[in-house]
């Protein structure tokens, strides 16, 4: 294909509809063709970009191979194609105005007058252009984040609006809305979509696709109906109706014909689509009736969104063994507090994860669950934090170090205003020192991929087989190098570490069933139907 095919998904009506999912599922049915396939976001949040953004309202961080902190929906991306994306795949209007800015600064506009039209707006095209070089896409699937009618993706839509000119035949527009359900009359209206499709011709897109969201099964005369309405051909209005495992949308679709639409509205010639893998590992998690409960030990406990890699992981690799993961969500801040229900929910799991975090909230309350993972072998898997709150917890209940804890946990404001901090010897966990840079507010992280070898006779040695891997970081503390003998005389191994030595990446409790931790996030890197292998054999270990 000499050029590549683009494919714009917006949303109307409302958020959180699932655009994600409909611009991942229909890059899956295309890459199942052999067409290599790319997917971006463009976000209009005025934020360069989510790493500094509270999980709380926006979810997860996805760190991306080259250390690009971007949003949620990357991480659907990379686990629908199984393709490692990069920092190009993920736009801000933070990141835009930024850069115009800077160029205006530097002269480049020769004192122009700079306006959304065309400065910001050729940007954005640019990086979408550029995107799908740098990722050598046949098609390229861009998702324009929140909902048509906002005003800040106002600039987003004109970019679609001027690439489908440039591009003529080589680009098509998908709409996501939603049929929502009267209950009084039991019916579907279709009124939002029609109101939707009118806004979006109102900045002078029509769409070629209409998805029609719905948690109800949606008859053929509405489909048409909204195909008549919105001047759309019938065989592209797809339904989306809600269904059990968002891993079956692919399948859904193609069933509806979407792949081979798709082929004919893009002259993408006559294409095989092949969902065999998908067909497997959906009828895997159909078939999969007996659960396991797996706690999870996290603080952002009132957003499943915060931890939507870990829970994405930990399912797979539940449903590997032929089991499905229900997730018991553990208040660290009540365990801190010794609250005796929440403590009985220890008990209860049959393994739990404590997974990775900012700041000191809640962090007694991991510590104590590490010491009870300990002490009675329930099977424990840390993730990032989780590894820090291992060591913690080791140092002051089996190396007698009671003040131990992290550098992060412990500042005082006046070093940090000083831009310095004087370590203290119970710092177990202290600032990097690969980094040359020892203490600014905001500090530097660690991220992206990076590589680790791993020590022969461990149990990550085991479960890996391999002595070398690459695995993806977002951190900015870790474990102190000064303790590591008194550490590892007491039954403390560290089995993975950077090649120069000077990081510590896994750690284990030696004897024990499974107490194993990472600095690293493998939960980023983890596939629907092929679980990352500390997940897995963590899954493994929590059935026994």
């Amino acid at each position: 294909m000499k050029e590549t095919k683009y494919i714009f998904v917006t949303g109307g009506v409302c958020s959180s509809l699932g655009k994600g999912i409909v611009a991942s599922s229909t890059a899956a049915i295309l890459k199942s063709a052999g067409l290599k396939v790319a997917i971006m976001k463009l976000d209009p949040y005025l934020n360069v970009d989510p790493g500094t953004m509270s999980p709380f309202q926006h979810g997860e961080v996805f760190v991306l191979d080259d250390g690009a902190e971007t949003d949620l929906d990357l991480g659907h991306y990379e686990r629908f194609i199984d393709t490692p994306l990069s920092k190009f795949c993920s736009i801000t209007t933070g990141k835009v105005y930024s850069e115009v800015l800077a160029e205006e600064r530097e002269g480049k506009y020769l004192g122009g007058t700079i306006q959304i039209v065309p400065h910001i707006t050729n940007k954005i095209q640019q990086k979408v252009e550029l995107a799908a070089r740098k990722m050598k896409a046949d098609v390229m699937v861009v998702e324009i984040g929140g909902t048509v009618g906002d005003i800040e993706g106002e600039p987003f839509l004109e970019v679609l609006r001027q690439m489908k000119k440039k591009h003529k035949d080589n680009l098509i527009s998908m709409h996501l809305t939603l049929l929502p359900y009267l209950a009084a009359s039991k019916e579907l209206k279709t009124k939002p979509t029609q109101i939707s499709v009118r806004t979006l011709r109102a900045a002078g897109i029509s769409p070629e696709f209409i998805f029609a969201r719905s948690d109800v099964k949606i008859p053929r005369k509405i489909l048409k109906k909204i195909a008549f309405f919105c001047d759309v051909d019938e065989d592209c209005v797809i339904p989306s109706e809600t269904v059990s495992s968002i891993y079956e949308v692919p399948l859904r679709y193609e069933k509806f014909g979407l792949g081979e639409t798709l082929a004919k509205k893009l002259n993408l010639g006559d294409l095989k689509f092949d969902l065999a893998e998908w067909e497997a590992g959906v009828d895997k998690i159909k078939r999969t009736k007996s659960e396991v409960v797996i706690g999870l030990a996290g603080k952002y406990n009132d957003l499943d969104d915060a931890y939507l890699s870990v829970i994405e992981a930990v399912k797979s690799a539940g449903y590997f063994h032929g089991k499905k993961a229900v997730i018991e969500w553990i208040d660290t801040e009540k365990i801190g507090n010794d609250d005796p229900e929440e403590r009985a929910k220890l008990e209860k799991v049959a393994g739990i994860i404590v997974p990775g975090g900012f700041g000191n909230r809640g962090i007694e309350g991991k510590i104590k669950v590490a010491e009870f993972c300990r002490t009675t072998g329930k099977p424990y898997l840390g993730l990032c934090l989780g590894s820090q709150i291992m060591a913690i917890e080791f140092a002051r209940n089996v190396l007698g170090i009671k003040k131990a804890t992290s550098e992060e946990f412990d500042i005082d404001e006046n070093d940090i205003e000083a831009g310095y901090i004087n370590g203290k010897k119970y710092h177990v966990i202290h600032f990097m020192e690969d980094q040359n840079i020892h203490r600014k507010k905001g500090g530097t992280m660690r991220l992206g991929l990076y590589p680790c070898v791993i020590k022969a006779g461990t149990k990550a040695r085991e479960i890996y087989g391999t002595d070398r891997i690459e695995e993806r970081h977002r951190h900015r503390f870790e474990f102190n190098n000064k303790f590591r003998e008194k550490f590892e005389e007491n039954g403390f191994i560290i089995s993975g570490q950077s090649p120069n030595k000077n990081l510590v990446e896994i750690v284990e409790i030696k004897d024990h069933p499974f107490m194993i931790a990472s600095q690293f996030h493998p939960e980023l890197i983890s596939r629907p139907f092929r679980p990352h292998p500390l997940f897995r054999e963590f899954m493994a270990a929590s059935l026994k």
